[in-house]
């Protein structure tokens, strides 16, 4: 759900912006967190025509931005100066117009985040609350690294996800292609012979024959249904319900499920380790982390860690009761809890679980090619055969 939200910073800046979240009180509850109080919080099913067509800003955008602006940062160039630069020579449009306009706010007496904040749709809310805490820490530049490194990793992970995925895209679209092709245009040539015979049609030629004809005398039918059941799809994925069966669907399904886990574990050992070494409490990194896990049933799972944490029960027999994530992430936050160093603890597990998703990716892939190869040598086989058998009965008849 998409809120619409107008809060005023201790300053008495007026600050306007749109937030995605489930709830309203989420949204109450990060405005408040950053000492904004709230003038108007409400819900909005319209985007506007102009923010709707423009470009996204990717997780690569994003961290490009933040290793840019850590580099003008470091050598000494004012904040000013910095958005100054990074406005002339953005590529993503929304981007560029987003820092035009922090560059605007910011010589107008507005902090980075505050004015960072006003474009909550363009810039992630880890990243603004994490420029908030460099604000108050005074250690700006520094934050910028970190999220630099973060945002890097981030964008890694998700093009061997997106890589992963090619493979088994094009092999299904070659399959229907193939077969709608087959159907629709090799099969109507068979069907004059067909009729004119006395040959007794099998049941798997009776089927493809009323399939072609359908096709091709209702294609629009079948158009318009895929769109319907998408839409529904999209729809009912975003409520409550569809998203926990979905998500828990993605936790548990074979071979996509262990690596699904591999990657959420990745996340959040990731984020929690840069949150941690930045300063930030436990409890407001939950919080942070629970925003960007991306699946609906650990989210829930997080929370319920989090109230165990709030009530004194340890980071990791917490994360153990989630039943969630691997044996080897508690066992290392018991380590990190012993030892002092938690930050250290999560990052090393970080980088491990960074090189077990390359695996668990590669052994996803591998897994994929010979079972897709197989399903499209059937598809293809049976309608195949379902054209020939009745071709090779009437040769014989002939005979």
């Amino acid at each position: 759900m998409v809120f619409k939200y107008k809060v005023a910073t201790q300053n008495g800046e007026v600050i306007e912006g749109i937030y995605e979240a489930d709830s309203a009180e989420v949204v109450s509850e990060m405005l408040k967190s950053k000492n904004y109080y709230v003038i108007s919080l409400q819900k909005t099913r319209s985007i506007k025509l102009e923010t709707a067509f423009k470009p996204k800003v990717k997780t690569k955008d994003i961290a490009v931005f933040c290793r840019q602006f850590h580099a003008m940062l470091k050598a000494g160039i004012n904040l000013v100066t910095c958005l100054d630069i990074m406005r002339t020579q953005l590529t993503n449009k929304t981007l560029k117009e987003a820092v035009g306009d922090m560059y605007e706010d910011i010589q107008k007496g507005l902090n980075l985040s505050a004015a960072m904040m006003k474009h909550s749709d363009v810039f992630p809310s880890l990243l603004i609350s994490m420029i908030e805490a460099g604000e108050v820490s005074g250690n700006l530049d520094e934050m910028m690294e970190r999220m630099a490194e973060f945002y890097e990793k981030e964008s890694s992970l998700e093009r061997k996800i997106k890589g992963a995925m090619v493979y088994p895209i094009i092999l299904m679209v070659v399959t229907v292609v193939v077969v709608i092709f087959l159907i629709t245009n090799v099969m109507p040539t068979f069907i004059t012979v067909f009729e004119d015979s006395d040959t007794p049609l099998p049941a798997p030629t009776q089927l493809l024959l009323k399939l072609s004809d359908s096709l091709t005398s209702y294609w629009y039918i079948y158009i318009a249904v895929i769109v319907l059941l998408i839409l529904f799809i999209r729809s009912w994925g975003k409520t409550d319900k569809g998203r926990i069966f979905i998500d828990n669907l993605k936790l548990k399904i074979p071979v996509f499920g262990p690596t699904n886990v591999q990657i959420i574990t990745s996340r959040f050992t990731r984020t929690f380790a840069t949150l941690l070494s930045s300063g930030i409490s436990l409890v407001e990194a939950f919080d942070a982390v629970i925003r960007i896990v991306g699946n609906k049933v650990v989210e829930e799972k997080l929370e319920e860690a989090k109230d165990k944490v709030v009530k004194g029960t340890p980071l990791s027999l917490a994360i153990k009761a989630t039943g969630i994530f691997p044996p080897m992430l508690d066992s290392m936050l018991r380590v990190g809890e012993e030892s002092g160093a938690l930050d250290d603890a999560l990052q090393r597990t970080a980088d491990y679980y960074d090189d077990e998703v390359d695996y668990a990716v590669e052994k996803m892939t591998t897994a994929f090619e010979p079972i897709l190869i197989v399903f499209m040598g059937v598809v293809v086989g049976f309608v195949v055969i379902a054209m020939m058998i009745p071709m090779f009965e009437m040769i014989s008849t002939v005979q």
